[in-house]
């Protein structure tokens, strides 16, 4: 099973029993406050990406994807083709560690700088090749061009009950019913944090199976 755009309106429209013009107009609103839910409690590697880029020989800045959110690993290749990580400081560290920017060397470190850049130091002697491993925010189902997302496809009960918090919320709908798929909801996300914070992240042969406590 998974959801479109216009089946996940649908069934929400069914499971509250409600097609009145405002709730229906706010159902947009309504799947993106969910997705929020998710995206912020649990960890998967389809909130993560990769990218390559380049620093400029004596540009201390670097400038971040535009759908960034956090960053887990910045490295480069050096001058021998190997992968060099840098060390995540803050800003005051970087300016400390290399005072004067038109000083020049190897990069150690990177801060973020503001919402668009990072500033590595030293600032760099030549220009290199970079990789961005990062946390972005993936498109909505409300904008996704296919009409399905990977939380549409992979977790759409999440996904569903998310939804069904959030439009009674909007509704001021029985605490009851509220209470219930919130219940439901939180059953749903610790299904797919055994996914995404241990399966995915873990083999057998290394690790053994995932086991989870008996309740």
């Amino acid at each position: 099973m998974s959801f479109t755009l216009t089946t996940l309106k649908q069934s929400i429209q069914d499971w509250t029993d409600n097609d009145e013009t405002t709730f229906v107009n706010e159902l947009d609103f309504i799947i993106k406050n969910a997705e929020e839910r998710i995206f912020k409690v649990v960890d998967l590697d389809y909130f993560r990406k990769n990218v390559t880029g380049s620093m400029s020989s004596g540009n201390q800045f670097l400038q971040k994807p535009s759908d960034y959110l956090a960053s887990f690993s910045l490295s480069f290749v050096n001058a021998s083709s190997e992968n060099v990580f840098l060390l995540q400081k803050d800003v005051n560290f970087i300016q400390e560690y290399n005072p004067n920017p038109s000083t020049t060397g190897t990069p150690k470190y990177y801060a973020s700088y503001d919402v668009d850049n990072y500033i590595v130091s030293p600032t760099p002697d030549s220009n290199y090749t970079v990789e961005l491993h990062y946390f972005y925010r993936p498109a909505s189902i409300t904008t996704a061009d296919s009409g399905t997302t990977w939380i549409s496809e992979n977790a759409y009960d999440a996904l569903l009950y998310a939804c069904l918090v959030e439009a009674y919320t909007f509704m001021k709908g029985e605490t009851d019913l509220l209470q219930l798929y919130t219940a439901r909801f939180t059953e749903a996300i610790s299904r797919l944090k055994i996914y995404g914070e241990a399966l995915e992240n873990t083999d057998a042969y290394r690790e053994g199976l995932v086991k989870v406590p008996k309740q």
